[in-house]
């Protein structure tokens, strides 16, 4: 976010909000001007306006326990298992569908919680991110997990402005979309990741 206010010119003031309902209603409410890193679903689309281009791609992929063999290749494999995942967390709306219908999977406010359920066997798998969860697992210093090969989706992820915001004006969306662009075109995001990366596990790695 840094990188993307030297190229705009102006100063963002970065929050780290864990929840993602939290985040989604404070958007909702306009009392954050920025989402980073929102997938696209037509409901947001009443009270958040996207950037384009989309600034990376996101793996949602299927974690468990060490110990649990679950042999996980396409959506209905998780038929009969109790899954959970973080609330309000959306993954590709035909899964989000899929899931509603076909799939037991309980929400919990954080991914604290999430990796407790697992390890406490009160559900079988849960669905994350991969990059962002095994930066918390690093982060955090959890054991015993492991994710899956085979995705549950591939999403964009992109840069989201509040409708309710002041900052919603047309030259600032302007600029932020141009900025997007150069910062995708070279490349940041890869390079910032395989940084990231190396440091998460060197922490989940130390004694």
């Amino acid at each position: 976010m840094q990188m993307l206010a030297k190229e705009v010119g102006e100063a963002i003031d970065v929050r780290y909000i864990v929840s993602c309902a939290r985040v989604q209603e404070e958007a909702r409410q306009g009392r954050i001007d920025l989402v980073a890193g929102a997938f696209y679903t037509l409901p947001r689309l009443d009270y958040m306006d996207y950037l384009h281009p989309p600034f990376q791609q996101t793996r949602s992929v299927i974690w468990t326990t060490q110990s649990y063999n679950l042999d996980y290749m396409k959506w209905a494999d998780l038929k009969g298992l109790q899954g959970v995942t973080v609330i309000n967390n959306s993954f590709c709306e035909d899964f989000d569908k899929f899931a509603k219908q076909s799939l037991k999977i309980s929400t919990v406010a954080s991914l604290d919680q999430a990796f407790v359920m697992l390890e406490k066997g009160r559900a079988q798998y849960l669905i994350y991110e991969d990059q962002p969860g095994w930066a918390h697992v690093g982060q955090k210093k959890i054991t015993g997990m492991k994710a899956l090969k085979a995705p549950v989706s591939n999403e964009e992820l992109y840069l989201t402005v509040s409708q309710m915001s002041s900052c919603n004006v047309g030259d600032l969306r302007g600029k932020l979309s141009k900025a997007l662009y150069k910062l995708k075109k070279d490349d940041v995001m890869t390079k910032l990741l395989d940084k990231h990366q190396q440091i998460w596990r060197q922490q989940n790695t130390a004694p």
